[in-house]
């Protein structure tokens, strides 16, 4: 069944890459793979890893979680409804990255409170959380950028340094 999976996600592929007018050689150097490896995928003799399927999806514009999929990474009928609501949440262009990633980890906890493990497979759970890290980084570094820490983290904050790090415990007026 796997190679079912694998022989889908190369034809999907060669129709993708088909689509976005890419040579085989062209798509391999923008998704930094060997033009044979990714020849073999294509034809299904090689089953990619999620971070090969992540290059690749970025360098053809679509949906890594659509190559998970057919890769049989995730589960389509089972993950589907999240892998939508979380790419809706993160492609909202209103919401700063930090409530992005807060309002991920509420509806992650939600669902495992109603008895849903979060649908995300061992290579993908990596791929996202290296992801997730990057972009927290990103948007705390954006935030003492422009000095915009939330009134809320710091509230019962002890005092700060310059770079906006914890300068140790709150000393009591005496």
């Amino acid at each position: 069944m796997a190679s079912l999976n694998v022989g889908n996600l190369g034809e999907y592929l060669r129709e993708q890459r088909r689509n976005a007018q890419l040579s085989l050689r062209q798509l391999a150097d923008a998704a930094g793979v060997s033009n044979p490896y990714l020849s073999q995928i294509e034809r299904g003799l090689r089953k990619p890893s999620a971070e090969v399927l992540q290059q690749v999806a970025k360098a053809l514009r679509i949906s890594a979680e659509t190559l998970y999929v057919r890769a049989g990474i995730l589960d389509a009928e089972r993950d589907r409804d999240e892998v939508e609501t979380r790419a809706v949440i993160l492609a909202d262009p209103t919401l700063t990255e930090r409530q992005k990633q807060v309002l991920l980890q509420i509806y992650e906890s939600f669902r495992k409170e109603n008895g849903f493990e979060i649908a995300r497979a061992g290579a993908a759970d990596e791929d996202g959380q290296a992801v997730h890290e990057a972009r927290t980084r990103e948007a705390q570094q954006s935030q003492e950028a422009h000095g915009m820490d939330d009134a809320q983290d710091t509230a019962d904050a002890g005092p700060r340094t310059a770079d906006g790090s914890d300068a140790g415990p709150r000393q009591a007026a005496g």
